[in-house]
């Protein structure tokens, strides 16, 4: 295995006056402070973390904010995404507003995904809104929940339903984090590294593959992730064209999995898994899709034990009532992300609930 590159790769997420970059690289956790206190001047900070990641890097994230000149406070919420309610956001703010945290403090958030969409959506509604920074710690959030600024929580039978466009102030991805990472959670992320080569670049596919033999530079496959929800978040920030819709590939059957398995059983990335394997059946049905070419998108998944089919147990019935709380289903019909070709995604409306239905049956087998 190739020596770990060391070198700090940044990429930066244009947005005009809500642009910001993302670093990407190894030991960047105990100069975070510094980098932060360069595009935030607010002195009390509220970091945000769960009762996993914190033992494990608080204390290294607090000094460095203490070196800075901040006044951070440590929020602790229990791990899972049972956190991601409307319970832990009123808990998260009381904390914030008890230690005095006013319109010039910040938010950063130390975590998973779970931790990015609770600390994003409690920093975009306490005091009407304050800047946060992410610092996520699975490659699931490295690779995308910490880029593009969808915040959020869920309700009990839908996934994200609840939640605020609020893009961070910056982003630092260790990928030294990465390395404490059960073997279960390191896989699901690959789900969405995945996603982003079935729907943006069919190259990459050789560069998971290397990883999955345990091959290959880990912080350039990060930063090519990264690059590419970037591109996408540019193009379409708060999902107007529909073009951001296609980072939603796999999405709809994934959630609904998700929610009905019952949060936390399934983790995110092994439901978009089984809804990753569904849509791109679906679209070797309705589109020009190949099957050696749905075949790879299976073998890759595979590769990182990821699951194919259907947990026993699932009705139809309660998969497409869930479906149908998707925010892009409408009277019957789904805006429904399918693949012309690897690395070639569109937005598709002429999907029904009756192909919905044979997918399921397809992960049953």
């Amino acid at each position: 295995m190739p020596p770990p590159s060391t070198a700090v790769r940044p990429v930066f997420v244009n947005l005009g006056p809500r642009s910001y970059t993302v670093q990407v690289g190894r030991g960047l956790l105990e100069g975070m402070g510094a980098e932060v206190g360069k595009k935030l001047r607010g002195t009390k900070v509220a970091v945000v973390t769960d009762s996993t990641v914190g033992p494990l890097y608080a204390e290294t994230v607090l000094k460095s904010l203490h070196a800075a000149g901040k006044e951070p406070v440590l929020i602790t919420v229990p791990a899972g995404e049972a956190s991601k309610s409307f319970a832990s956001v009123e808990t998260v703010c009381d904390e914030m507003a008890r230690a005095g945290l006013d319109r010039k403090s910040f938010v950063v958030a130390l975590g998973g995904g779970v931790i990015g969409d609770l600390a994003g959506f409690a920093a975009s509604v306490y005091q009407r809104g304050i800047p946060y920074v992410q610092v996520p710690t699975t490659v699931l959030a490295q690779v995308d929940s910490s880029v593009g600024g969808k915040t959020g929580i869920n309700l009990t039978d839908a996934k994200n339903m609840v939640g605020a466009f609020h893009q961070p102030a910056h982003v630092v991805a260790d990928v030294d984090t990465l390395d404490s990472l059960p073997k279960r959670e390191w896989n699901e992320g690959f789900a969405e590294i995945i996603k982003h080569a079935a729907i943006k670049d069919v190259s990459m596919f050789t560069a998971i593959e290397a990883v999955a033999q345990g091959k290959g530079d880990l912080v350039a496959l990060i930063r090519r992730n990264v690059s590419i929800k970037a591109s996408v978040v540019e193009a379409d920030e708060f999902e107007v064209t529909g073009t951001r819709a296609i980072l939603n590939f796999g999405h709809t059957i994934g959630h609904a999995v998700e929610a009905a398995a019952g949060y936390g059983v399934l983790l995110h990335g092994e439901a978009i898994s089984i809804g990753l394997n569904a849509a791109a059946w679906l679209s070797s049905k309705i589109s020009d899709f190949t099957s050696p070419e749905l075949e790879r998108i299976r073998a890759a998944l595979t590769s990182f034990d990821l699951p194919l089919k259907l947990p026993a147990g699932m009705t139809d019935e309660d998969l497409l009532r869930r479906a149908r709380m998707d925010k892009k289903y409408d009277q019957g019909k789904v805006r429904f992300v399918l693949l012309k070709h690897l690395g070639e995604a569109y937005v598709s409306s002429d999907v029904m609930e009756g192909h919905l239905i044979q997918a399921l049956d397809e992960l049953r087998k």
